[in-house]
């Protein structure tokens, strides 16, 4: 069953602690299907505490987590397999394996799954790459490359499976202005491309406005504002503009 509304995940008063510190607190959010939703919130606010329990590598104390229609809290790692074939996830590092070329990168996933036929698997990383603008880079290692281009053949290994929805964990963090701003038009071309679901975690407000459909932003455990791009710069509430305007009251 598709869940109403065009939503590909819900998610319900979910919470999650660690250490005896509280760090999600009840959250209630909707991801919409085919759109890039943004989470905001500053440094160690729970962010990608968050984003890893859509993919199952987190349980939660308390709370709901639905992909289209299914309930994926409790489910054990073999029954999370057919959900994780949905959902990609690009980590803040990358994490690729240092041993491996781009090529054998970007084909893991495949392999992983069984597939033998090498002209297949050939034609998929080829595809793959040039989504990304990596093309001929197949031989190099990870070590070979630059901040953004790791991050880009990480980004191809994640959609050659062709997952309906990309997790993507502070995806220009350490990278400069003009390489995160290849990053951000790549969220937004596999977006177009392979009508994908989006959601990203950051606290970059230029990646923000150039990426977001939607916008949440997580405060003390909660969701404290969620709606469009122009909600966002619309709203009054003092927290939200200091958060926009980059404005601290922590030193007067």
């Amino acid at each position: 069953m598709n869940p109403p509304d065009g939503n590909l995940i819900e998610v319900r008063g979910l919470r999650q602690t660690f250490g005896g510190q509280e760090i999600l607190r009840g959250v209630d959010l909707d991801i919409p299907r085919g759109k890039t939703l943004v989470l905001l919130g500053q440094s160690g606010g729970g962010k990608s505490v968050f984003l890893r329990h859509l993919i199952g590598l987190l349980k939660p104390i308390a709370g709901s987590i639905r992909v289209e229609g299914e309930e994926i809290a409790g489910l054990d790692e073999r029954e999370l397999e057919p959900v994780r074939r949905k959902i990609g996830m690009l980590f803040q590092d990358g994490a690729l394996f240092d041993s491996m070329t781009v090529f054998e990168n970007v084909s893991f996933p495949l392999r992983e799954r069984g597939l033998r036929d090498e002209k297949v698997i050939r034609r998929k990383v080829a595809e793959a790459l040039e989504l990304v603008a990596l093309s001929g880079q197949e031989a190099k290692m990870p070590s070979n490359l630059s901040g953004g281009m790791r991050k880009r053949a990480a980004l191809a290994r994640v959609i050659i499976s062709e997952p309906s929805c990309i997790l993507y964990d502070e995806p220009t963090a350490g990278l400069d202005p003009i390489v995160s701003d290849t990053i951000n038009r790549l969220i937004r071309r596999l977006q177009s491309h392979l009508h994908v679901t989006s959601i990203v975690v950051t606290h970059d407000m230029i990646s923000t406005n150039h990426i977001a459909d939607r916008v949440a932003l997580l405060r003390s455990g909660k969701i404290h504002f969620e709606g469009t791009l122009a909600e966002l710069h619309g709203s009054q509430d003092p927290l939200v503009r200091d958060f926009i305007e980059g404005r601290s009251h922590e030193i007067d």
